[in-house]
């Protein structure tokens, strides 16, 4: 809403994070989002009750600078997976399914996760199935957004729409990149017992687009499939392609034997696969990027080097013959299991007893630098609280197609947070260029509270942000329920020009004069309009013309 020295929400990333609570979820956006999509209002049901905490009530905001240091992260980690050497090392250490050739298939969905605060940016692992894709395409359709200076959703305007285009345009590619020349027909999605896992919702949503493609599309577990006459079948159907989403990487349990054997036997597209597993996401390769001499052995140039030791913090593999210094050390390191997966039997080393270090040193583990995730400052009634969150950055073939966050509370990032979940990146314009400058902001929001007697109080800057920040409580307010108006301002120079949008909903204070941003919102969907303006909290036109007066007349 309102932040900084006039009016906005805040000049950089880092002060939108902390103040700005004007963008938002809007639910009933999202279930029209999921109506549309699938033709079936009952999937929003299904996310709310498998999926609760799923969606972020807020987004992130990450600079400019900050996208493009991903992108050089992302496209130097490329250039050193591609080197022979890498290749040869990262693959001798495999099982043997990883040397197969994947019929050139590079493998979708690759997810790059960052930890960033202001100082800091570093890439904390790599995913080959990342999941979430789908999710954020529809979080992205009920995003409300009235900040100054944030120009959209990352990586570009044309989205969510375009990534969507861009799934599709991902998997032909790794089709024809099999040496198929007929279309693609019939694609599995593939994951044990899928109709029990926590994003099934999510394969309903890629059924969906994929179907919309003219691409039969079948969710099975492994066991679904059959290995006859060179050909895999799913329900007796034969299958061109199977999106893996697996965290058997290498295809190892018995459940697997009928598409390890069509793998094998090159009758069949596996995307992602063994191999990018081995040569991008075994725990290992961390270790392997951060060792700039084996580095330099392998043929990395020193610039793609100089990018790696800035951004991929120092990880080693743990021992018993470096047990002791990393115990010692342990409060600086985040200590991860070279084979795990979704944060399990990660640690902090803070938070580390002996009996789990014990553990840790006879598990196969590897130890991280520790960098400090982002901070979002977020509403939760009766106050804003910090929640922490990541970044992650879909890529294929070394390009970014998507950036999301996971905002979340605890050791890692989990979707067990009120508030917390999938959360949309917004980066911000040239604006953010001009941060501590003298130069005035071109749009700024003001926020009045309107009464029951039809009386209207602007709410000063200093006062409100230290209200929504549980900072300063005022007896003044104890007690009351206010309508609160947002107003949506273009400025020329320090005035008021134009209003842009307007937005209005519900606030209390409680008895110590503390301020509930949330409070009173109107909860059923029939009364919240476009953009979640509470229609029971609209001004009477003569209140409208008060704001207005206060607006244009006392600045």
């Amino acid at each position: 809403m309102t932040a900084s020295s006039s009016r906005k929400c805040g000049t950089t990333a880092a002060a939108l994070n902390e103040a700005c609570f004007c963008v938002s979820l809007d639910q009933v956006a999202l279930t029209n989002a999921l109506s549309e999509q699938l033709g079936n209002p009952e999937l929003s049901e299904l996310l709310k009750s498998r999926c609760p905490h799923v969606f972020a009530a807020r987004p992130v905001f990450v600079s400019p600078s900050r996208l493009r240091q991903v992108r050089e992260v992302i496209q130097a980690i490329e250039r050193t997976v591609s080197l022979p050497a890498w290749r040869e090392h990262a693959l001798d250490s495999a099982p043997p399914i990883a040397q197969h050739n994947p019929r050139h298939a590079r493998g979708v969905f690759f997810g790059y996760d960052f930890h960033l605060d202001e100082d800091k940016l570093g890439l904390i692992e790599i995913n080959t199935n990342a999941g979430g894709a789908m999710l954020n395409v529809l979080l992205a359709r009920a995003q409300r957004s009235c900040c100054s200076g944030v120009v959209g959703l990352s990586p570009g305007q044309e989205w969510p729409g375009g990534f969507e285009q861009s799934i599709l345009h991902m998997f032909a590619q790794e089709w024809s990149a099999s040496g198929e020349q007929r279309p693609l027909r019939r694609l599995v999605i593939l994951d044990e017992s899928p109709q029990a896992q926590y994003l099934y919702p999510e394969f309903l949503l890629f059924q969906r687009l994929f179907e919309s493609a003219g691409i039969g599309c079948i969710i099975a577990d492994p066991a679904d499939l059959a290995f006859h006459n060179d050909c895999l079948l799913v329900h007796g159907k034969p299958v061109d392609l199977v999106y893996n989403r697996l965290t058997d990487f290498y295809l190892e349990g018995d459940n697997c034997s009928a598409l390890r054997s069509a793998y094998l036997a090159d009758v069949v597209t596996v995307t992602p696969h063994p191999q990018a597993y081995a040569l991008y996401a075994d725990k290992r390769r961390l270790v392997d990027l951060t060792n700039g001499r084996f580095l330099e052995e392998i043929g990395v140039g020193q610039q793609i080097r100089a990018v790696l030791a800035q951004y991929v913090p120092l990880t080693v593999p743990v021992g018993h013959g470096n047990a002791e210094h990393l115990w010692q050390n342990r409060r600086s390191l985040f200590f991860k299991p070279v084979s795990g997966f979704g944060s399990r039997g990660a640690y902090r080393g803070d938070k580390l007893t002996k009996r789990v270090w014990e553990e840790i040193v006879g598990g196969n583990y590897v130890a991280q630098s520790l960098v400090a995730p982002g901070e979002r400052r977020t509403v939760a009634d009766p106050q804003v609280r910090p929640m922490k969150f990541d970044l992650r950055a879909y890529a294929y073939a070394g390009e970014v197609q998507w950036n999301a966050a996971r905002v979340y509370q605890g050791q890692t990032t989990n979707f067990r947070t009120e508030g917390g979940g999938f959360a949309p990146v917004f980066t911000l314009g040239e604006e953010e260029k001009r941060a501590g400058s003298t130069e005035q902001w071109s749009h700024a929001s003001f926020t009045f509270l309107l009464d029951e007697t039809g009386a209207v109080q602007e709410l000063p800057h200093p006062l409100y942000l230290a209200l929504v920040r549980a900072e300063k409580a005022t007896s003044t307010l104890a007690g009351k329920r206010f309508r609160l108006a947002d107003w949506y301002v273009a400025m020329e120079g320090n005035h008021p020009s134009k209003v842009i949008r307007e937005w209005y909903g519900w606030v209390a204070f409680n008895a110590d004069g503390a301020f509930h941003p949330a409070a009173g919102f109107a909860k059923d969907s029939e009364s919240v309009g476009a953009g979640n303006v509470d229609a029971t909290a609209l001004p009477t036109p003569e209140e409208h013309r008060l704001i207005n007066h206060l607006l244009f007349q006392n600045h």
